[in-house]
């Protein structure tokens, strides 16, 4: 019998063991849901993005391999996005469909992907399910760590904006790193994943389809359990998915929630429900205390098992639908950019190294969200705070909340709490 792809390889490195039953049913599951091909033409070709592979990051326990796109113009220790594929997928597959290193370029983060193999998952998936690899300190996870930290030496890069995303069991692995280290990702984004520690007491098969319904508490204990002495605070968390997805149903999408929500303190009710994108994607926002969002879910309509992108050269297009479970949608990329803070830009409004007109170099002023709007810096609007050209979402008009802005070009404002100028 083939090996099951929900465990090592033969003649590869000890792993724990799973229920024997596995082996049988998760291959007839992964028949489908972890297929090399989709139906349809063939798609049109697309240049390869030119990664750089480094070799010395670690000690790398999980065997994985490190690639870094590092955009020509990159700012003054930048952000950091780690980015984790699918399964069947690579680094290279997913840095030339994502739609990452455009924005990369475009914002000024560095870019880091993360690959696996076939040496140690068969199907290439990380091992989001496995003990050995999905616990701090060990495995997989902190090969994905250690990553980070190379970033940070290497690179100059800010240790304190340090953000993650990925798709599928890239996804599952996304908040694997949000529990295991908190505190080193400010934000994540789990693109058609799972809920940390699904698979304590339930078979990986399961928690993809039909999912597993737990108890908002029973699921943050998951997260409390993974680094039991750490208090907080918690990343921010943003959930996509397709609402057409079979492979790992939507409903994780709202265990995801529940987990997150429950981490914050918050209500699995969403502060505000929007529809956002060419395809009217809905998202639900539950905002902390102090009015940012804590956690989002984005359900995007009428797409299957994939990372939503939109091909084109629009200021809201990215991506391409060169490879399997990149999906004509929306530039789920560029949303979850924006979410993470690292968005420069809006429709219609100057990117960056475009002042725009009037030019102008920047300047910066901090204060407390009704001063920033007496002083025609922002706006408000239903009792949230708006920055001025990019519109960016500053939280609770009050006297409490406090923020750093930059204006450049003259009128456009943007929050620049990390930095300034």
């Amino acid at each position: 019998m083939p090996p099951s792809p929900f465990r090592r390889a033969p003649g590869a490195r000890p792993r724990a063991r799973l229920l024997p039953r596995l082996a049988t049913r998760v291959l007839a599951v992964l028949a489908v849901v972890l297929g090399t091909a989709l139906a349809g033409p063939a798609p049109e070709a697309r240049a390869a993005v030119t990664l750089t592979r480094v070799t010395d990051f670690g000690s790398d326990p999980g065997a994985l391999t490190m690639y870094v796109y590092r955009p020509v113009t990159l700012p003054a220790h930048p952000p950091v996005v780690v980015a984790l594929h699918g399964c069947t997928q690579s680094a290279q597959v997913y840095a030339d469909n994502s739609g990452l290193p455009q924005l990369a370029d475009q914002d000024g983060f560095l870019l880091v992907l993360a690959e696996t193999g076939t040496a140690n998952n068969p199907n290439k998936c990380f091992n989001w399910f496995q003990t050995a690899d999905n616990r701090r300190g060990q495995g997989e996870a902190l090969s994905v760590r250690q990553m980070v930290s190379h970033a940070v030496t290497a690179y100059g890069a800010d240790p304190r904006r340090v953000y993650v995303t990925g798709l599928s069991a890239g996804g599952a692995m996304t908040a694997v790193m949000l529990a295991a280290y908190p505190d080193v990702f400010a934000a994540g984004a789990v693109v058609a994943g799972l809920p940390y520690d699904c698979t304590r007491d339930t078979s990986p098969y399961t928690c993809m389809n039909p999912g597993v319904d737990r108890s908002p508490a029973d699921w943050a204990g998951r997260v409390h359990d993974a680094y039991p002495s750490y208090t907080g605070p918690w990343p921010r968390t943003a959930v996509w998915y397709g609402d057409q997805d079979t492979t790992v149903v939507p409903r994780n999408a709202d265990e995801l929630r529940d987990q997150w929500t429950a981490l914050h303190g918050l209500s699995q009710t969403p502060t505000r429900t929007t529809t956002i994108g060419p395809d009217a994607t809905r998202q639900d926002q539950y905002l902390a205390a102090d009015g940012t969002v804590a956690v989002e879910v984005d359900r995007v309509p009428g797409i299957g098992h994939g990372t939503p992108v939109d091909p084109g050269t629009g200021g809201e297009q990215c991506g391409g639908t060169g490879a399997p479970y990149f999906l004509d949608s929306i530039c789920s990329s560029r949303w979850i950019a924006r979410f993470f803070g690292l968005d420069t830009s809006s429709p219609g409004d100057p990117g960056p190294g475009d002042p725009g007109p009037g030019g102008g170099s920047a300047a910066c002023w901090t204060a407390s969200n009704y001063a920033q709007v007496q002083a025609g810096r922002a706006t408000t609007s239903a009792g949230f705070t708006y920055a001025n050209g990019s519109h960016q979402n500053m939280g609770l008009y009050n006297t409490f909340v406090t923020h750093t802005l930059k204006e450049s070009p003259t009128g456009y404002f943007t929050i620049a709490d990390t930095g300034c100028p």
